[in-house]
């Protein structure tokens, strides 16, 4: 798995800032973006998160590089509909040379398993090639590869939507390969926005968990890390 942060709005927390203050200042927003101190800014900030007046967060927004995850990865991940996707079309991208899956941890640890998936895996590719011999175009062919087929995407998301998508992601519920792409997002914005994002994570971090009789019993705490969620 791969995750970069592309792009970002340059000074995402000072944005926040400006958008929240323009409501009540008499001067213009320019103004007051070149003109507020960084403690001011900080505590900005931390208002409108901690109050959940979540609106002026919506003006910093976050471009993520997405490489290495399945499919089932990514049906989960477009869930989130407050966002923009670019994925990898099955389409138009001919995989005549094969095309790479993700296995998961459950099944690399049983030798067995892990074989009868690969050859269902290889079996795919090579019927895929048989269509594609036979005329048969890359849309259709396509619908006999399993979920585990490798994808890549670009990914959008502005900070309020964010939050939200790492309140559910980062918990210890969230299904691994979703869980393990939402850490190394949020890793990488704290050090973008560290003030912004400084609570950020699942729910229990900040109140009792929400899921009832699905809690876990282990309450997450700031600097958890998932299975595999450091920077490649």
């Amino acid at each position: 798995m791969r995750v970069d942060l592309l792009e970002h709005t340059p000074h995402p927390e000072r944005a926040i800032a400006t958008a929240a203050r323009i409501c009540y200042a008499p001067i213009g927003a320019e103004e007051l973006f070149e003109s507020l101190e960084e403690g001011e800014v900080h505590r900005m900030v931390r208002l409108v998160v901690g109050s959940g007046h979540l609106s002026a967060v919506e003006h910093a927004s976050f471009s993520f590089a997405i490489e290495g995850i399945s499919r089932v990865c990514s049906h989960q991940l477009v869930r989130h509909r407050l966002a923009s996707y670019n994925q990898q079309s099955q389409r138009y991208v001919k995989y005549d040379k094969g095309l790479p899956f993700i296995t998961p941890p459950s099944i690399e640890r049983v030798p067995e398993a892990k074989a009868k998936f690969e050859k269902l895996c290889q079996d795919s590719v090579d019927l895929y090639q048989e269509l594609r011999e036979l005329g048969i175009e890359a849309e259709d062919a396509r619908f006999i590869f399993p979920h585990a087929s490798e994808t890549k995407l670009v990914m959008t998301m502005n900070a309020r939507e964010l939050l939200h998508f790492f309140s559910l992601r980062c918990c210890d519920r969230a299904q691994w390969e979703i869980r393990a792409m939402a850490m190394r997002m949020l890793k990488q914005v704290q050090k973008i926005a560290p003030v912004l994002f400084e609570n950020a994570g699942p729910y229990c971090v900040r109140q009792p968990c929400p899921e009832g009789k699905f809690y876990c019993g282990k309450p997450w705490k700031k600097g958890n890390e998932a299975p595999g969620s450091g920077s490649e």
